[in-house]
């Protein structure tokens, strides 16, 4: 069927689809080949999740380091047919989706159908910088006690655990090849002022939380992990994995549809309508019945897709360069001999880490909004900002960039809960960029909350709405004064 909505909603679609904002007698169908490139003609502004009615429709993965190495992409299910009937329905086919329906299908015998409007891993599951770590959000150990009081903080933090075993467990059950080390995380203290707030959050995860967390000093990190002039001490967390994001994303598609999972691709839902017990979600060649719709879509949701989300979400870009790979030369003037993923004490963060083959990933926050003339600067800014870090790479270039959308929320804290006023739809959102090990969780909780599976004494974000923005079609002005208040606290602080 065609959807009742404007023009904009005829989405492109590999095996049914109408040029966009043709008359019905000039519509024309195209072929598979020619998806990407019509969908970048019509596309008069470039993409923003606040103001865009979906993120495209069968777009290949971005062009990034991580496409280029993750070998043949595995089988999917092809764009949702004209009529699907399902007793669970899931949109967004990244880490959360994909996890929710191996869950579901393997442990629960449910075998839903998910929606996924570009290819599997296309979000920032596929694009993410490969560190899976125990993180709520960006809460530290000291906040969540501050919020919640110590009992609540310390199940908060078990539950960080759980998601990074749910990681393991997954790679290990389903033979998941993705490039997985058991790393460990440095968070380095960028100027020396920001040492002393490491030096007790590892206190605090040693007494309260009974964690084997350490600080390193600044000797103890130039010395056996990495160099530079910025580097004045960390806090040392021995649990973290890196990973190849897209071998993992990939990896959990294929356990999910062995599950029984169907995955379909090129498949963005373009309407949503609710007739008695039943929804019915519009895709470009027809639609899906549902008794339960499980929304997985983090950074990358459009506002219109349902009341509960509408003005609850704040996606920023981030953007990550990968380099050539390192001379031995280069490795030993910057002692550059960790593998530990790294995070600085900043608010504006950067996130970077050795790969496998010597070259170096860096990442940090991108540009305000989408401008592709404006990508090249930062590419270039960011590039200029690892050569700060580590003196003897002036002579260093970038093999390859790309950008992302992250997930924040009013309370900067992931929410993993249901509509108020519809228990048959459930949501994970908002990460706050650090959603590798927890959205893969989540998914795993979505699917016991799906099957009626009970969560016993859960933590707030396990048991709260997501919070409205004032004035939300304005954040991106926020934005702006934001980034460049948090610039400032970060070189002075």
């Amino acid at each position: 069927m065609k959807s009742a909505a404007s023009p904009l909603h005829k989405v492109l679609n590999p095996d049914c689809v109408a040029v966009v904002g043709a008359s019905d007698e000039q519509e024309r169908l195209v072929s598979v080949n020619s998806v990407s490139s019509v969908a970048k003609h019509f596309m008069i502004t470039p993409y923003d999740p606040l103001f865009a009615p979906t993120p495209g429709t069968g777009l290949d993965h971005p062009a990034s380091y991580w496409a280029a190495t993750a070998g043949p992409l595995p089988a999917d299910d092809g764009p949702a047919p004209p009529r699907v009937d399902t007793e669970v329905a899931i949109i967004g086919g990244g880490y959360t989706g994909l996890s929710c329906a191996h869950h579901l299908a393997r442990h629960y015998g449910i075998k839903p159908v998910v929606l996924e409007a570009n290819r599997p891993g296309w979000g920032c599951s596929g694009r993410n910088g490969g560190f899976a770590r125990m993180a709520l959000g960006r809460l530290t150990a000291a906040q969540m006690i501050e919020l919640w009081g110590r009992d609540i903080a310390k199940r908060a933090f078990g539950e960080t655990m759980n998601s990074l075993n749910t990681v393991r467990d997954m790679i290990r059950e389903g033979g998941i090849e993705c490039d997985a080390s058991e790393a460990g995380h440095l968070r380095i203290a960028h100027r020396a002022s920001r040492a002393p707030e490491l030096k007790a959050e590892a206190g605090l995860l040693q007494c309260e939380f009974e964690y084997p967390a350490e600080f390193l000093s600044a000797e103890e990190v130039q010395a056996r992990h990495i160099g530079g002039t910025q580097s004045h001490g960390a806090l040392r967390i021995p649990d973290a994995l890196a990973l190849h994001p897209l071998k993992l994303s990939l990896g959990v598609l294929r356990t999910a549809r062995a599950a029984g999972a169907t995955v379909h691709p090129a498949s963005p839902v373009t309407g949503w309508t609710k007739r008695g017990a039943e929804h019915v979600l519009a895709t470009p060649c027809g639609e899906v019945r549902a008794k339960t719709v499980v929304l997985a879509t983090n950074g990358y949701t459009p506002q219109h897709l349902h009341p509960a989300v509408r003005a609850t979400l704040f996606p920023v870009l981030s953007h990550i360069i990968v380099t050539r790979p390192l001379t031995a030369d280069e490795i030993r003037g910057t002692n550059f001999v960790t593998r530990h993923v790294l995070t600085d004490a900043r608010k504006l963060l950067y996130y970077w880490r050795r790969l496998p083959d010597d070259r170096v990933m860096f990442g940090g926050r991108g540009l305000i909004t989408d401008a592709p003339g404006m990508n090249v600067r930062q590419r270039d800014y960011l590039l200029s900002e690892l050569k700060a870090k580590l003196p003897g790479l002036e002579n260093v270039t970038v093999d390859y960039d790309w950008h992302g959308w992250v997930c924040l929320t009013r309370d900067f804290l992931p929410h993993i809960y249901h509509a108020q006023d519809d228990r048959s739809v459930h949501y994970a959102l908002g990460y706050q960029g650090s959603g590798v090990s927890l959205s893969l969780y989540a998914g795993k909780l979505l699917a016991r909350r799906v099957a009626g599976d009970r969560i016993e004494n859960p933590i707030p974000p396990l048991a709260t709405p997501l919070a409205r923005f004032p004035l939300h079609r304005l954040l991106r002005v926020a934005q702006r004064t934001m980034y460049h208040w948090y610039k400032f606290r970060d070189n002075t602080d």
